[in-house]
């Protein structure tokens, strides 16, 4: 088998739920995504990936290094990557992959902090702009007109036609869409007008039995989206606590309308890209990946946005297609998460992970993928978010663990803090969930006596995962904890503990 290229597709904030490959779920009625489907189509669609901080950066730095935010030093969007810490993107350089990102870097911008081990980049300072975006390269900057998901695709193709034939090739194709503020561009803006996109079943979700942590977040559709973000005034009549769910309904389908013209320009883009691979007559050999660096909440409990532990800001959408290897029309309910992608890359290029990336806190998904049966796959995910009570949406700290029936989490009233910020502390909080009973996480089960002998056991498995990820548990405020600069050596320690794990008991260390 040759060694394959690797096409890795991130969008960002690209909720599952808005791409209708994944239409079995009746959320995911409110688009059409033809050349996503397309993709799922011919390879497999991954129905259980989850990241592992629900927030931009942390997220990339985890798919790069295939660790934990603990261990790579991006805990949240103020900290910038350890360089330090390999990459699969190093591994694969080293190995004779041509290398190339276009698009949304969003990792720092410090010299040190620049994308490395890439024979080509061009990336969006920040977040970016949407139209005429500045753009920075190893030879400088340089505003590119044009709108950016066009040019992030545009300059992705470029690369492909001028690459040496010879060699496989890594690219990793970054789009800031669908990203807030939402600005379509102009070909889609006749889609999803306003009074036609479905609500979700949980839109007015009243949060009754939620920690008190939870209902004091910021997200909400009705009262927290403003007209900067909407690009349209909200009218009178529709201001005041009276005029609540009018309101919301407003909002929520000029919200939607933005978001899902965003993402049809993903989509259009990604099918152009899977064209020109089959022109270059590389399809058959190319592992293409579509994934966003996390979910989003859309009008889902009455919220917009991420970070918390609920499944729509969770779950990762995730098609891969590999028709040499990966039989199509597959769907694959293992759980994985994006600190497993890294390893897998690196399989699929028939490196050894644990060896060629021994930081990487991950395993390799490639077996599922071929339908193989693996035995000893995890059965839970730990997440953990660190922002804790952020500037804009007041977010709290919380980690916690997910099976295929549950969910644990735990609001330990304190973190990281922010930069500027006075930290809020509450009591600690838990909640738990029935997600076989309550697919919708709408009752809190966790003071329930019923379930009392299952939050007893998920507490002692999330125990189990902070050990075996070497995460210390919230104990007061003198607990350690990623800074809010990769200038210390706590990534590197925590970096540095978990090899020595692996070489002194390497199938425990790769078991989850």
């Amino acid at each position: 088998m040759p060694t394959p290229n690797i096409v890795f597709v991130m969008s960002d904030d690209h909720a599952a739920h808005a791409i209708s490959a994944y239409g079995n779920d009746t959320r995911s009625k409110i688009n059409s995504t033809p050349h996503l489907d397309r993709l799922a189509r011919d390879g497999v669609r991954m129905d259980a990936t989850y990241c592992t901080n629900s927030i931009c950066s942390p997220s990339r730095a985890s798919i790069l290094t295939g660790t934990y935010s603990h261990v790579n030093g991006v805990a949240s969007i103020f900290t910038e990557i350890d360089y330090r810490v390999p990459t699969f993107a190093e591994v694969l350089q080293g190995a004779g992959y041509q290398t190339a990102l276009f698009g949304k870097w969003h990792l720092g911008e410090r010299p040190e902090s620049a994308p490395r081990h890439f024979d080509d980049w061009r990336v969006f300072p920040g977040q970016g702009d949407y139209v005429d975006p500045l753009m920075i390269g190893p030879d400088g900057a340089a505003t590119v007109p044009g709108y950016a998901t066009d040019i992030v695709t545009d300059q992705s193709i470029d690369w492909i036609r001028r690459r040496d034939p010879d060699r496989p090739f890594l690219l990793l194709v970054h789009h800031k869409a669908p990203h807030r503020p939402w600005v379509p561009d102009e070909r889609h803006k006749h889609l999803y007008p306003a009074g036609s996109i479905p609500e979700p079943s949980t839109l007015f979700d009243d949060h009754r039995t939620r920690s008190q942590a939870v209902r004091g977040v910021r997200m909400s559709v009705a009262d927290d989206l403003g007209a900067d973000e909407l690009g349209e005034e909200l009218p009178d009549e529709l201001r005041g606590p009276d005029n609540r769910e009018a309101r919301m309904r407003w909002k929520y389908q000029r919200y939607l309308r933005d978001y899902l013209q965003c993402v049809q320009s993903v989509d259009d883009n990604v099918g152009r890209l899977l064209d020109v691979l089959d022109e270059e007559g590389v399809g058959a050999d190319t592992v293409v990946v579509y994934t966003s660096d996390q979910g989003f909440f859309l009008g889902d409990h009455g919220w917009f946005d991420k970070r918390l532990m609920f499944d729509e800001s969770l779950q990762m959408p995730m098609m891969i297609r590999w028709p040499s290897v990966i039989p199509a029309g597959g769907t694959c309910d293992a759980m994985v998460t994006n600190v497993d992608f890294a390893a897998t890359f690196l399989d699929m290029a028939g490196l050894d992970a644990a060896s060629a990336l021994p930081t990487s806190q991950g395993r390799s998904f490639l077996p599922v993928l071929r339908g193989e049966q693996v035995p000893d796959w995890p059965t839970a995910i730990y997440y953990r978010y660190w922002e804790h009570d952020d500037p804009y949406h007041h977010a709290p700290a919380h980690y916690g663990i997910r099976t295929k029936d549950f969910k644990l989490i735990h609001y330990y009233g304190a973190g990281l803090g922010v930069p500027g910020s006075s930290e809020r502390l509450f009591e600690s909080e838990w909640e738990l969930y029935d997600l076989q009973k309550d697919p919708e996480e709408l009752v809190n089960v966790a003071e329930d006596p019923a379930y009392t002998e299952t939050r007893a056991a998920l507490t002692a498995e999330l125990a189990e995962l902070q050990r075996h990820y070497a995460d210390l548990p919230y104990d007061g405020p003198s607990t350690p904890a990623p800074r809010w600069s990769w200038a210390d050596e706590t990534s590197l320690e925590h970096a540095a503990e978990h090899r020595r794990r692996v070489e002194q008991d390497p199938e425990t260390n790769r078991s989850h």
